[in-house]
């Protein structure tokens, strides 16, 4: 390792470290430090707004600085900072599965605005792009999804909850659902939006997401369904993904 590489490295160390620094330095390192942790805690605050005021200023900024620490970001932009924080507090907060699911929902939905512009497939272009398709074409089908799309684990009513910590001081809204969902985040024109869905969608489209085909995607319905089901319930779920403008083209 170079010399200015073992500075810097030993530098970030002591930025890092949750004790003082014990010379006669110290004082600069602790301001530096408390400016350093204080710009990334409030990084995470603007980006996990609703998990901030679910389990209120205090225990968030607890839970920010303990990953600002453990994690320290590794990429030139503020808007990566979050990664891996829901992971943080499904530790820090492991009695209380709310508040990760929140927060990987909201990491989600910050991916998606952030992600590089895509025209959505609409139904009449994935008709023209599938017309010539014959069995084998429509086994190995793949699809290309708008950069952001993806699925989160929701035990509870991450509809209501969203809504319900829309401004400061409010109530959260928690409702646990009656079994297991997928949270499918994507984003719509500018906004990044979400819908809950069976958490055999979910499956799927995380499946693809992956480079699966549809064939693939369909054999994981038919363990989770049923044959007979899941062959309608393959064809409803692809004409949602169309309607919802998940697409971005067809991979063939």
């Amino acid at each position: 390792m170079s010399t200015l590489a073992q500075l810097q490295e030993d530098f970030l160390g002591r930025i890092l470290a949750e004790d003082d620094v014990a010379d006669d330095r110290a004082d600069g390192f602790a301001i530096y430090r408390n400016n350093y942790r204080s710009s990334l805690v409030e990084a995470l605050r603007a980006t996990f707004e609703r998990t901030d005021r679910l389990v209120g200023a205090d225990a968030f900024r607890t839970a920010a600085a303990h990953h600002c620490i453990v994690h320290p970001p590794s990429s030139w932009t503020l808007d990566l900072a979050g990664a891996g924080f829901p992971d943080t507090c499904a530790d820090l907060f492991a009695k209380d599965p709310d508040v990760s699911e929140l927060a990987a929902l909201e990491w989600a939905m910050h991916c998606a605005f952030t992600a590089a512009d895509a025209e959505p497939l609409d139904m009449a272009g994935f008709g023209a792009a599938t017309a010539s398709f014959g069995e084998g074409e429509w086994a190995s089908l793949r699809l290309a999804f708008l950069p952001g799309t993806a699925s989160t684990s929701a035990s509870f009513d991450l509809v209501c909850l969203w809504s319900s910590l829309a401004s400061d001081g409010s109530e959260p809204d928690l409702l646990s659902l009656d079994e297991p969902h997928s949270a499918i985040v994507w984003r719509e024109g500018e906004r990044p939006v979400f819908v809950l869905r069976p958490q055999w969608e979910g499956r799927a489209l995380v499946a693809m997401l992956a480079g699966s085909s549809f064939s693939e995607a369909c054999s994981l319905l038919a363990a989770d369904l049923g044959e007979d089901a899941a062959v309608n319930e393959a064809g409803l779920m692809l004409a949602r993904w169309l309607r919802d403008g998940l697409l971005a083209s067809v991979l063939q």
